[in-house]
């Protein structure tokens, strides 16, 4: 099974007590967006912060592909619950289009 990386960056509004509420829905994150990520072929997905910044790691197998999680999560009235309440906490990165939250990052160094 081939695995796939993508790494992604997003902002926080900076604002502490914001910060730290958007850490606390991610220490208990609902079971339903976990089945969701994993539905869609996510095998393995982490997030760094630094101050208000935000890094994604996403491992994904052969399923996966972003139109068929996009549709799966507008189809799916959890995961719109859950992005709705994460944008009280995000805000799109300055270079993003409008609606934008997660943009993909450039790898430039390999070892």
């Amino acid at each position: 099974m081939s695995v796939k990386r993508y790494c992604l960056a997003l902002d926080l509004v900076d604002d502490p007590a914001l910060i730290a509420e958007y850490e606390q829905y991610h220490r208990n994150v609902w079971p339903e967006i976990k089945a969701s990520i994993s539905g869609a072929g996510v095998t393995n997905m982490e997030i760094y912060r630094l101050m208000n910044r935000l890094f994604m790691i996403m491992e994904v197998d052969e399923t996966f592909s972003f139109e068929r999680k996009n549709a799966m999560d507008a189809a799916n009235p959890k995961v719109q619950e859950w992005e709705q309440l994460m944008w009280k906490y995000q805000q799109a990165l300055p270079v993003a289009k409008p609606g934008e939250k997660w943009l993909f990052m450039d790898k430039i160094f390999e070892l």
